[in-house]
Order: structure tokens, then sequence, then C-alpha cells
């Protein structure tokens, strides 16, 4: 269960080696020991993450993840709650890709709407079941704000992150009744190794400021939270520029 002053005891990380979804972990590991689940591809960068979780105090166990692989899903969230409950969910996993291919290759498109839009709605559906099922829980999905009001220049992953973003709402909706609890994080830019090579937006943040605001928001109840927290109305502007003025905005 989720302590008085709002820390986990058990986390399940879905992109076990995603910057932000480390740093989230990292943050709360250093309130209190944590029972971690990475779920992930096996590598060298997945085995260093655990041992870095260790040195925190952290009981670590590895899942091997594979977000395009729908038939593994279920046993993905079966290994992770065969512990015990999990009182956190993050899904945390992405892919960016090459814009330009994407919507010029099938392939390259249909791999950016599997990792971003369809593999997070199979896990949530399989996620809220177990969490339904033991009465607490909280779940936090990392959306993005390319997905606020999809732009030119990444309208391939920006419509998968729309369609995750709204799913994550709806289901955060569904699930009130049941005791758990659904928050969606729209960051902006985040310097991480995603993200390496491109040219740093405006506002943009690092992964440890993402993991502050995700632990507070969570712990305050939120449904919603963005960062950084000006993106807000900045994007409640952008959402009414017209479109003919839209397009030509340097973005």
């Amino acid at each position: 269960m989720i302590d008085a002053v709002g820390n986990p005891q058990s986390v399940l990380l879905l992109g076990g080696t995603s910057d932000i979804g480390l740093a989230i972990v990292q943050r709360y590991a250093r309130q209190r020991p944590l029972r971690v689940v990475l779920a992930a591809r096996p590598s060298a960068r997945l085995e260093a993450a655990a041992e870095r979780l260790m040195t925190l105090g952290c009981t670590v166990h590895s899942v091997p993840f594979d977000a395009r692989d729908p038939n593994g899903h279920q046993t993905v969230v079966d290994k992770a709650f065969a512990h015990g409950d999990i009182d956190l969910a993050v899904v945390a996993f992405g892919v960016l890709g090459d814009q330009e291919r994407a919507w010029q290759d099938v392939q390259v498109a249909r791999e950016l709407a599997e990792v971003n839009y369809v593999a997070p709605v199979s896990l949530g559906v399989l996620l809220a079941e177990r969490m339904r099922a033991q009465g607490h829980g909280s779940i936090v999905a990392l959306s993005s704000v390319a997905g606020e009001r999809v732009r030119r220049s990444n309208f391939v992953y920006g419509s998968g992150k729309a369609g995750m973003d709204g799913f994550f709402l709806g289901l955060g909706e569904a699930l009130r009744p049941h005791g758990v609890r659904v928050c969606v994080v729209r960051p902006g830019f985040v310097r991480t190794k995603m993200t390496d090579g491109l040219d740093a937006a405006p506002l943009s943040v690092t992964a440890e400021d993402v993991a502050t605001a995700v632990v507070e928001g969570v712990r305050a109840g939120k449904e919603l939270v963005w960062v950084p927290g000006p993106l807000r109305w900045v994007m409640s502007a952008l959402r009414h520029v017209p479109r003919a003025l839209f397009r030509r905005l340097p973005m």
C-alpha cells in the first residue's frame, strides 16, 4: 500500500531502462526501501539500472518485456504481480523514431503506433484488472505535450501520444470508483538519451525534474501533470491558434 506520506512500497516500471522512469523510482527509493520490478528487454543497461537501485536498498526483480509482443503482455503483468501487490505502475516506454520516414514507411509507422499507443492500451487494461482486484494502486502514464496538438514535424509520434493520453485519462475515470488512481504526465522536451542530438526546445527539463513533478502529483492525487507547469498555459493558447497560422509557427 502507499503509506501515509504518499510513498509506495512496490513499483512496476514498464520501460525498465527509461531515464524518466528510473528517475521516478529513484526519487521514491530515497524515501524508503522499495520492491521494484523492472520490465524491459535484457541488456547491460537493464543490469546497471537494477544494480543502481539495489545500492539504494531496493529489492529488484527484472522481467523480460517487449512492447511489440502483445502475446507477452499478460506474462509480463503476471510476473510483476507474482511477488505481491503493486502499489505504483509507471508506463514509461516509447519510441520517437525518424519522423520523416514514419509517414512514408509503413513498417516504421506501424512500429511507432504499436509501441506508443497499442502496447500502452494493452498493458493499461491488464494493470487495471489487477489493481481493481487488489483494491488499490496508482498508474502513472508518461504522455507528452506532442499529443496535445499534433504538429507536422512529429505527427506520427504525436498522434500515438494523443491516443495514449486520452486512453489513460478515460481509464482514470473508469477506475476511480475502485480505489485506483491514474496520473497522466505531459512533459515537454526532456533531455534524455531519447532526445540526444536534438535541439532543446524552450522550457526543456531533465528527467529528475519530471520525477519530482510526478512524485508530488501522485502524492496530491492529481490526474494530470504538466512538466514544467507553465506548459499548460502555453499549450492551452496553441490549441486555439487557427490552423493556417499554426502551420507557420517554427515548431
